[in-house]
C-alpha cells in the first residue's frame, strides 16, 4: 500500500522538481516542464491504481484489469511512466513520443493537453537532468491513495504560486490573489448543476474556486459545469490538468483569443452560462476595434471601447454571456473603468441597463508586482426586486493585511464585505446604496469616494465639539483626497497614450 503524503511532504516533493531545473531553465517556464511531468506521472499511477484493484476483484483476470484501467483513461503500451523511466539515452524523445500516444489515445479528452515543451533540446535539458526530473518524481506515488484529488488540487495550486513568486513579471497573469478569488466566489454563490465560465481562465484558478465553494456548503459539485477559454496554449494546458486532478469531470478548456474568436457559442449567438468569474487582461491595447464594431455575436450592445482599453469589450462579451435569468458576474477590473471619460458613454448605458448590482473596491498590493487597487465589479441579468434601480458601493480598501510582502483578505475582511453586500444597505464609512439617479447626478460616475464618505471625514470641529484627533484629521484629509487621486489614473493614461513610439517621435 501507498504511504500517504502529508501537504508539506507534497509540496517540497512537488517543489523539489523546479530546483532541478535551476540554472538551465528560466523561472517563468519551469511550468512548461513540471506541470506535464506531474500530470503524467498521476496518470500513470491512477492507471497502475486502478489495474491492481481490477486484478484483484477479478481473480487476477489481466484482461478485464486492462480494460478497466484503461475506462479512466488509455495509456498505449510502451507510454507508462515506467517505459520513459527505463530509456537510457535518447530520454527526452522518449518522454516526448509517450505523451503524445497518451494525447492520441485519449483523443477529445487529453488531446495537445501536455503542450509543446522542447522535450528533445538536450542543449536546454540534457538527458542527465531528464532522468534527474524522472528519478525525483518517482520517489513517490502519486496514486488516489497517497493522494486524495484534493490534496493534489492543492498541490498544484501551491506551484502555480509558487512559479507566479519566481517569475515575477508573468505573475499577475498566472496568478490572481486566491482570497480575493474566494471572495467572488462567495458573493456570487454558485449552486450544484450550475453552469461556470471564465472567459480568460489562465490556470483556472477561479473555476477550481467556484467548485471548492459548493463542495465546502456540502452540494453535489460532481454536478457543476465548467467552461473556460484561455489564449495562451500552455497556461490552457495548465488549466485542464488542474481540472482533472481535481476530479473535474465535466469540463471544457478552450484556447484562443476570447474576444476575437470566442469558443462557446450555440447557431449565431453566444453561449450563457449561470455564472461567470473573470480577471480580463487590464487595458490591453491590441485587438481588433474595428471588428467589433460589428461584431456577429452582438457584443457591442453598449458600444466600441477606445483602441487603448479592450476593458470594456471584455466587460460586454461577459454581460452577453449570462443567463438570462440566472445569469452573474463578478469581474477584477482597474478602477479606470468607473470613471474614465472616454469610456463614459459606454457606462451611461451600462448603468441605465441596470445591469450593476454592486462596486467592491480593493485595497492595495493584493496583485503581484503591482501596488494598484483593483475593483470587483459584479452584475446580474435579473435583480432582485429589492436592488433594481440601486448600485451597492462597497469601500474596502481598508480590509485587507499584509505578510511577507503579500497582502491578502483574511477571513474576516471576507465576512464583512459579504455581510455588507447580503444587507444591501448603507454604512456609514463603507458601503451606500446608490439609486440610478443619484449616479446619473455624478454624470454616470462610479468612482467610489463619489458615494462612499469616511466617517468623520469633511467634518469641521465647532466650539463645543471633541478635539479632533490626530486619526480623524488624517482619515479626513486622506478621504478628501482619494476620488482625485483615484481619478490620477485617467491623467497618466491620456499622457501615456500622448506619448508616440520612437519612430513616431522621431518622424513627428
Amino acid at each position: 500500500m501507498s504511504e500517504h503524503l502529508t501537504q508539506q511532504e507534497l509540496e517540497s516533493y512537488l517543489w523539489g522538481a523546479a530546483i532541478i531545473l535551476r540554472g538551465l531553465v528560466d523561472a517563468g517556464d519551469y511550468k512548461q516542464f513540471v506541470f506535464p511531468l506531474l500530470f503524467y506521472k498521476r496518470l500513470s499511477d491512477v492507471w497502475d491504481e486502478d489495474y491492481a484493484a481490477a486484478l484483484s476483484e477479478s481473480k487476477r483476470d489481466p484482461a478485464y484489469a486492462l480494460a478497466t484501467a484503461n475506462d479512466r483513461f488509455v495509456i498505449p503500451e510502451g507510454a507508462h511512466w515506467k517505459d520513459v523511466r527505463a530509456a537510457a539515452k535518447d530520454v527526452g524523445r522518449s518522454l516526448q513520443t509517450a505523451l503524445r500516444a497518451i494525447e492520441a489515445a485519449n483523443a477529445g479528452r487529453l488531446d495537445g493537453i501536455f503542450g509543446d515543451a522542447q522535450w528533445t533540446n538536450k542543449e536546454r535539458l540534457p538527458d542527465v537532468t531528464l532522468k534527474n526530473l524522472i528519478e525525483h518524481f518517482s520517489k513517490h506515488e502519486l496514486t488516489l491513495a497517497s493522494v486524495p484529488e484534493d490534496e493534489l488540487g492543492n498541490g498544484y495550486e501551491f506551484l502555480i504560486k509558487k512559479f507566479a513568486d519566481d517569475s515575477g513579471h508573468t505573475a499577475q497573469e498566472f496568478y490572481t490573489n486566491r482570497t480575493v478569488v474566494h471572495l467572488m466566489v462567495q458573493l456570487l454563490d454558485p449552486k450544484p448543476g450550475e453552469s461556470i465560465y471564465d472567459p480568460t481562465c489562465g490556470t483556472g484558478g477561479m473555476l477550481i474556486s467556484a467548485l471548492a465553494e459548493v463542495k465546502r456548503k456540502g452540494g453535489e459539485h460532481r454536478t457543476l459545469k465548467l467552461f473556460g477559454q484561455e489564449r495562451n496554449h500552455m497556461t490552457a494546458s495548465i488549466a485542464r490538468m488542474n481540472l482533472v486532478l481535481h476530479g473535474v469531470e465535466d469540463s471544457e478548456i478552450a484556447r484562443g483569443d476570447t474576444l476575437a474568436d470566442p469558443a462557446f457559442v450555440t447557431s449565431d449567438q453566444l453561449r450563457t452560462f449561470d455564472v461567470v468569474l473573470a480577471n480580463p487582461p487590464y487595458s490591453i491595447k491590441q485587438w481588433n476595434r474595428e471588428g467589433w464594431m460589428t461584431d456577429p455575436w452582438g457584443r457591442n450592445f453598449l458600444g466600441t471601447p477606445p483602441q487603448g482599453r479592450a476593458d470594456y469589450a471584455f466587460f460586454q462579451h461577459i454581460l452577453q454571456s449570462l443567463d438570462k435569468k440566472t445569469g452573474r458576474c463578478a469581474i477584477l477590473f482597474p478602477h479606470g473603468v468607473l470613471f474614465r471619460k472616454e469610456e463614459s458613454e459606454l457606462r451611461r448605458k451600462l448603468v441605465e441597463a441596470d445591469l450593476i448590482d454592486c462596486v467592491l473596491g480593493l485595497g492595495a498590493n493584493l496583485f503581484y508586482n503591482s501596488p494598484m487597487e483593483a475593483c470587483v465589479v459584479f452584475c446580474r441579468s435579473k435583480k432582485a426586486p429589492k436592488r433594481r434601480g440601486k448600485v451597492l458601493l462597497i469601500d474596502a480598501v481598508s480590509e485587507v493585511a499584509r505578510e511577507r510582502a503579500m497582502s491578502f483578505l483574511k477571513p474576516e475582511h471576507q465576512a464583512r464585505i459579504a455581510a455588507a453586500y447580503a444587507a444591501y444597505t448603507d454604512e456609514t464609512g463603507f458601503a451606500k446604496v446608490a439609486t440610478l439617479e443619484e449616479i446619473a447626478a455624478q454624470n454616470f460616475s462610479l468612482s467610489i469616494p463619489l458615494y462612499v464618505k469616511r466617517s468623520g471625514a469633511g467634518a469641521s470641529a465647532q466650539e463645543g465639539d471633541a478635539p479632533v484627533t490626530l486619526r480623524q484629521a488624517w482619515d479626513a484629509w486622506e478621504s478628501s483626497g482619494r476620488a482625485f487621486w483615484t481619478q490620477m489614473d485617467e491623467v497618466v493614461d491620456m499622457l501615456d497614450g500622448l506619448v508616440g513610439t520612437e519612430e513616431e517621435v522621431r518622424h513627428g
